[in-house]
């Protein structure tokens, strides 16, 4: 049995990630370009990249991947690495997809891209939105709910790239 990246089997190539039919169960968001849901989709992400073993393929957290030691090592780390960034493709939309698809890409590079897309470019994020929620108007909408939504959905947007909206401007 190879000792890189495997769980416990009876298989020399088997590993819990193979088993995973439909990432779409465990990470329920979609992750798209406009939407405020990037905290969450990460959270849900890494959680079962972590449950799965798998974490070191998107996060490096001392900076340095590790080698595989035989080439049976090796290609079972290019079959898991492959899985996960289809786990990636799988759970963000078709225009998010467009953005971060590259030939030969790694699933660290993918996270990696996705990650400069939502968190790179707060501070301009914050100038645009910060404005939009200080004129959103309930006259503006047909309901109640949807003025509430959308106030919602600004709030996420802006604690989602570290400009939090107080409980006192939440107030009407």
């Amino acid at each position: 049995m190879t000792n890189f990246d495997t769980a416990k089997s009876t298989s020399p190539y088997f590993h819990s990630v193979f088993a995973v039919l439909n990432i779409k169960n465990h990470v329920s968001v979609v992750l798209g370009m406009d939407n405020d849901q990037y905290r969450l989709w990460v959270a849900l992400f890494t959680n079962y990249a972590k449950a799965n073993r798998v974490l070191h393929h998107i996060i490096d957290p001392k900076g340095k991947a590790r080698k595989p030691l035989t080439d049976d090592d090796k290609e079972l780390r290019e079959t898991i690495d492959a899985t996960v960034l289809q786990w990636s493709y799988a759970t963000i939309s078709d225009d998010l997809l467009q953005t971060v698809v590259e030939d030969d890409s790694a699933a660290m590079e993918c996270w990696n891209h996705i990650h400069d897309i939502f968190q790179d470019n707060q501070h301009s994020r914050a100038v645009t939105l910060e404005p939009e929620f200080s004129h959103t108007m309930m006259e503006d909408f047909s309901s109640t709910s949807a003025y509430c939504q959308r106030l919602k959905s600004l709030t996420d947007q802006l604690k989602n790239i570290g400009s939090p909206v107080s409980d006192t401007r939440l107030v009407p």
